[in-house]
């Protein structure tokens, strides 16, 4: 203890974790929901908003990582395939336009003449 009165400094803790994958389990390192979380999501789509293609790649190959970990962690829980492409691989289809097809509004099938 010091003669002075100072106190002595706040220890210099780490923030709190970011919404990151905790392995094998691919749970969330913050909130333990399923990874990519909620937050991650929203981190991942920020993160990569000017270069959709690269986070489908990371994410592809973060959906090999996890069905190998999952695999070999607990075969019987690792998913069906459909799943885990939706949970890594579909989210980002329906919020980012990179992939979205445009489809004409004003469609018409003309009749083959008689």
């Amino acid at each position: 203890m010091t003669g002075d009165g100072a106190r002595p400094a706040a220890p210099d803790w780490p923030g709190p974790p970011e919404h990151l994958p905790l392995r094998p389990l691919w749970l969330c390192r913050r909130c333990g929901h399923p990874w990519p979380c909620g937050a991650a999501k929203l981190a991942l789509l920020a993160e990569y908003r000017e270069v959709p293609v690269s986070l489908f790649l990371y994410l592809a190959g973060c959906l090999h990582d996890a069905i190998d970990d999952l695999h070999r962690v607990n075969p019987s829980v690792t998913g069906s395939a459909a799943d885990m492409f939706d949970r890594f691989l579909g989210w980002p289809a329906r919020h980012t336009d990179a992939y979205r097809v445009s489809t004409p509004t004003d469609f018409r099938i003309e009749e083959a003449p008689s």
